[in-house]
């Protein structure tokens, strides 16, 4: 099967629902999502609808990203560690590899880098902030 890049809606909906396919029953990060998230569909909508806008610029998403993390973390006892955003985006980048070629899908990979990074880096600033 030849593969095209990502071009519209259904392709971010179909990359989310592969990848948190996998993440739900990976060893390591299943537990962190199956424990928070009671609804998929409406994540896969969420994830949908940042990714959308990430990649086209297309629609505006409204939501915080960074709080709904730190609230994880906390919700973990502030274990989260660079270890697990490297699994995450180890298997981002698979995932899209599996699916996907061109430009918006090496923008996708280098999005999800620079996310990765950001997250943790203030996830962990957070933990600092309020010891």
């Amino acid at each position: 099967m030849e593969k095209t890049d990502i071009k519209n809606r259904e392709d971010i909906h179909n990359l989310v629902v592969q990848f948190y396919g996998k993440i739900r029953k990976h060893e390591v990060l299943g537990a962190f999502f199956n424990d928070i998230i009671t609804d998929w569909e409406a994540h896969f909508e969420r994830l949908t609808q940042f990714w959308e806008a990430n990649l086209f610029l297309k629609s505006k998403f409204s939501g915080n990203p960074l709080k709904v993390h730190v609230e994880v973390d906390r919700h973990f006892n502030n274990s989260i560690t660079q270890e697990h955003f490297g699994l995450w985006l180890n298997e981002w980048v698979n995932t899209v590899d599996e699916l996907f070629q061109g430009d918006y899908a090496e923008n996708a990979k280098s999005k999800a880098r620079k996310m990765s990074t950001f997250l943790f880096l203030n996830i962990y600033a957070e933990r600092n902030n309020n010891s």
